[in-house]
Protein backbone atom coordinates (compact mmCIF):
# COMPACT_ATOMS: atom_id res chain seq x y z
CA UNK A 1 0.00 0.00 0.00
CA UNK A 2 1.43 3.63 -0.91
CA UNK A 3 0.83 6.32 1.51
CA UNK A 4 -1.37 8.08 -0.62
CA UNK A 5 -3.95 5.25 -0.23
CA UNK A 6 -4.18 6.17 3.06
CA UNK A 7 -7.90 7.13 3.60
CA UNK A 8 -9.18 9.46 6.68
CA UNK A 9 -12.19 9.67 8.37
CA UNK A 10 -14.09 12.82 8.30
CA UNK A 11 -14.06 14.58 11.30
CA UNK A 12 -16.59 17.49 13.10
CA UNK A 13 -15.22 20.45 14.14
CA UNK A 14 -17.34 22.63 16.51
CA UNK A 15 -17.07 26.20 17.55
CA UNK A 16 -18.74 27.58 20.41
CA UNK A 17 -18.50 30.80 21.95
CA UNK A 18 -20.55 33.82 23.83
CA UNK A 19 -21.89 36.07 20.68
CA UNK A 20 -19.64 38.50 20.36
CA UNK A 21 -16.57 36.60 20.84
CA UNK A 22 -15.55 35.64 16.95
CA UNK A 23 -16.37 32.07 16.32
CA UNK A 24 -18.32 33.24 13.29
CA UNK A 25 -15.51 34.67 11.75
CA UNK A 26 -12.85 32.27 12.62
CA UNK A 27 -14.78 29.35 11.35
CA UNK A 28 -14.95 31.92 7.71
CA UNK A 29 -11.72 32.13 7.91
CA UNK A 30 -11.41 28.65 8.43
CA UNK A 31 -13.29 27.53 5.79
CA UNK A 32 -11.47 29.80 3.04
CA UNK A 33 -8.00 28.18 4.04
CA UNK A 34 -9.42 24.61 3.50
CA UNK A 35 -10.51 22.86 0.27
CA UNK A 36 -12.11 19.57 2.18
CA UNK A 37 -13.55 21.63 5.08
CA UNK A 38 -17.30 22.54 4.81
CA UNK A 39 -19.89 24.62 6.75
CA UNK A 40 -22.60 22.61 8.73
CA UNK A 41 -25.36 24.90 7.67
CA UNK A 42 -27.99 25.50 10.52
CA UNK A 43 -31.67 25.93 10.36
CA UNK A 44 -33.12 28.26 12.35
CA UNK A 45 -36.48 30.51 12.84
CA UNK A 46 -34.35 33.82 13.44
CA UNK A 47 -35.52 36.41 11.06
CA UNK A 48 -32.96 36.94 8.32
CA UNK A 49 -30.27 39.68 9.01
CA UNK A 50 -29.04 42.11 6.01
CA UNK A 51 -26.69 40.25 3.18
CA UNK A 52 -27.60 37.13 5.15
CA UNK A 53 -28.62 34.57 2.02
CA UNK A 54 -31.25 31.22 2.94
CA UNK A 55 -29.21 28.26 2.25
CA UNK A 56 -25.85 29.56 2.84
CA UNK A 57 -25.69 31.34 5.99
CA UNK A 58 -28.54 30.03 7.60
CA UNK A 59 -31.84 27.64 6.55
CA UNK A 60 -34.11 30.23 7.60
CA UNK A 61 -37.56 28.60 8.18
CA UNK A 62 -40.94 28.80 10.61
CA UNK A 63 -41.71 27.74 14.16
CA UNK A 64 -43.76 24.60 12.43
CA UNK A 65 -41.21 23.76 9.83
CA UNK A 66 -38.10 23.69 12.40
CA UNK A 67 -40.61 21.30 14.41
CA UNK A 68 -41.63 18.81 11.42
CA UNK A 69 -37.78 18.70 10.84
CA UNK A 70 -36.79 17.91 14.62
CA UNK A 71 -39.78 15.16 14.75
CA UNK A 72 -38.97 13.17 11.95
CA UNK A 73 -35.44 12.84 13.16
CA UNK A 74 -34.06 15.05 10.17
CA UNK A 75 -31.84 17.20 12.60
CA UNK A 76 -28.62 16.32 14.59
CA UNK A 77 -28.99 18.29 17.49
CA UNK A 78 -31.77 21.29 18.13
CA UNK A 79 -31.78 23.96 21.02
CA UNK A 80 -33.67 27.79 21.89
CA UNK A 81 -31.24 30.62 21.78
CA UNK A 82 -32.21 34.18 22.52
CA UNK A 83 -36.10 33.09 22.15
CA UNK A 84 -35.08 31.28 18.29
CA UNK A 85 -34.52 28.06 17.34
CA UNK A 86 -31.54 26.62 15.74
CA UNK A 87 -30.64 23.29 14.40
CA UNK A 88 -28.24 21.00 12.61
CA UNK A 89 -30.25 19.36 9.56
CA UNK A 90 -28.58 15.80 9.21
CA UNK A 91 -28.41 14.57 5.86
CA UNK A 92 -25.38 17.16 5.30
CA UNK A 93 -23.78 16.54 7.50
CA UNK A 94 -23.44 12.74 7.13
CA UNK A 95 -22.97 12.92 3.48
CA UNK A 96 -20.24 15.00 3.88
CA UNK A 97 -18.35 12.89 6.64
CA UNK A 98 -19.15 9.75 4.42
CA UNK A 99 -17.23 11.30 1.58
CA UNK A 100 -14.40 11.89 3.50
CA UNK A 101 -14.78 15.47 4.14
CA UNK A 102 -14.31 17.54 7.52
CA UNK A 103 -17.52 19.82 8.73
CA UNK A 104 -16.74 22.37 10.72
CA UNK A 105 -20.07 23.95 13.18
CA UNK A 106 -20.72 26.98 14.66
CA UNK A 107 -23.09 25.84 17.58
CA UNK A 108 -23.70 26.58 21.30
CA UNK A 109 -22.94 24.48 23.96
CA UNK A 110 -26.60 22.74 24.19
CA UNK A 111 -25.67 21.71 20.95
CA UNK A 112 -22.50 20.10 21.34
CA UNK A 113 -23.45 17.96 24.05
CA UNK A 114 -26.05 16.37 21.64
CA UNK A 115 -23.37 15.70 19.15
CA UNK A 116 -21.05 14.49 21.70
CA UNK A 117 -23.52 11.67 23.00
CA UNK A 118 -24.18 10.93 18.92
CA UNK A 119 -20.59 10.75 17.83
CA UNK A 120 -17.26 11.43 20.31
CA UNK A 121 -15.33 9.68 18.51
CA UNK A 122 -15.25 11.90 15.40
CA UNK A 123 -15.67 15.32 17.39
CA UNK A 124 -13.27 18.06 18.00
CA UNK A 125 -14.45 21.04 19.91
CA UNK A 126 -12.99 24.19 20.95
CA UNK A 127 -14.71 27.58 22.96
CA UNK A 128 -13.49 30.95 22.18
CA UNK A 129 -13.37 33.17 25.04
CA UNK A 130 -13.62 37.07 24.76
CA UNK A 131 -10.17 38.93 26.62
CA UNK A 132 -12.58 40.56 28.70
CA UNK A 133 -16.52 41.40 29.50
CA UNK A 134 -15.88 45.02 28.30
CA UNK A 135 -14.32 43.99 25.24
CA UNK A 136 -17.05 41.81 24.07
CA UNK A 137 -19.53 44.32 25.33
CA UNK A 138 -17.45 46.78 23.02
CA UNK A 139 -17.60 43.96 19.58
CA UNK A 140 -21.42 43.39 20.62
CA UNK A 141 -22.29 47.12 19.77
CA UNK A 142 -19.44 47.45 16.89
CA UNK A 143 -21.93 44.38 15.58
CA UNK A 144 -25.20 46.31 16.09
CA UNK A 145 -24.61 48.53 13.49
CA UNK A 146 -24.74 46.10 11.15
CA UNK A 147 -26.77 43.96 12.51
CA UNK A 148 -29.41 46.13 13.43
CA UNK A 149 -29.84 44.65 17.12
CA UNK A 150 -31.68 46.91 19.89
CA UNK A 151 -29.59 47.84 23.09
CA UNK A 152 -32.45 45.12 24.73
CA UNK A 153 -31.11 42.54 22.81
CA UNK A 154 -26.75 43.61 23.41
CA UNK A 155 -28.23 43.60 27.43
CA UNK A 156 -29.63 40.39 26.89
CA UNK A 157 -26.40 38.69 25.18
CA UNK A 158 -24.25 39.98 28.00
CA UNK A 159 -26.80 38.80 30.82
CA UNK A 160 -25.96 35.27 29.14
CA UNK A 161 -21.76 35.50 29.16
CA UNK A 162 -21.97 34.36 32.95
CA UNK A 163 -24.08 31.21 31.81
CA UNK A 164 -22.62 30.73 28.29
CA UNK A 165 -19.01 30.63 29.63
CA UNK A 166 -19.56 28.39 32.24
CA UNK A 167 -19.48 25.60 30.33
CA UNK A 168 -15.78 25.84 28.58
CA UNK A 169 -14.62 22.78 30.82
CA UNK A 170 -16.43 20.57 28.12
CA UNK A 171 -14.41 21.13 25.32
CA UNK A 172 -11.29 19.72 23.90
CA UNK A 173 -9.86 22.92 23.77
CA UNK A 174 -10.27 26.76 24.18
CA UNK A 175 -9.09 29.33 22.73
CA UNK A 176 -9.03 33.35 24.02
CA UNK A 177 -9.24 35.86 21.04
CA UNK A 178 -7.06 38.64 21.74
CA UNK A 179 -5.93 39.23 18.33
CA UNK A 180 -8.58 37.51 15.34
CA UNK A 181 -5.57 36.59 13.39
CA UNK A 182 -3.39 34.82 15.67
CA UNK A 183 -6.83 33.56 16.76
CA UNK A 184 -7.57 31.92 13.43
CA UNK A 185 -3.94 30.70 13.04
CA UNK A 186 -4.50 28.58 15.88
CA UNK A 187 -7.70 27.05 15.47
CA UNK A 188 -6.45 26.07 11.97
CA UNK A 189 -3.43 24.43 14.21
CA UNK A 190 -6.02 22.69 16.41
CA UNK A 191 -7.43 21.02 13.03
CA UNK A 192 -4.37 20.22 11.66
CA UNK A 193 -3.40 17.84 14.50
CA UNK A 194 -6.47 16.63 14.94
CA UNK A 195 -6.65 15.67 11.03
CA UNK A 196 -3.49 13.62 12.04
CA UNK A 197 -4.51 11.56 14.92
CA UNK A 198 -3.82 7.68 14.57
CA UNK A 199 -7.48 6.32 15.09
CA UNK A 200 -8.61 8.82 12.01
CA UNK A 201 -6.62 7.33 9.77
CA UNK A 202 -8.14 4.17 7.74
CA UNK A 203 -5.77 1.42 6.84
CA UNK A 204 -2.77 2.49 8.22
CA UNK A 205 -2.35 -1.27 9.99
CA UNK A 206 -1.58 -2.46 6.84
CA UNK A 207 0.28 0.39 5.83
CA UNK A 208 2.78 0.16 8.89
CA UNK A 209 2.94 -4.31 7.81
CA UNK A 210 3.93 -3.34 4.20
CA UNK A 211 6.92 -1.04 5.51
CA UNK A 212 8.26 -3.67 8.16
CA UNK A 213 8.15 -6.51 5.34
CA UNK A 214 9.78 -3.87 2.96
CA UNK A 215 7.10 -3.37 0.20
Amino acid sequence: MDVSDLKRRGLMYVLSSPSGAGKTTITRALLKQNQNLVASVSATTRQKRAGEIDGQDYIFCDIPQFDSMVENGNMLEHAKVFGNYYGTPRNAVEEALKNGQDVIFDIDWQGTQQLREMASDDLVTLFVLPPSAKELENRLRTRSKGTLETETQIQDRMSKLNDEITHFSEYDYVLINRDIDKAISQAQMILDAERLKRRRLIGLTDFVKGVKEGR
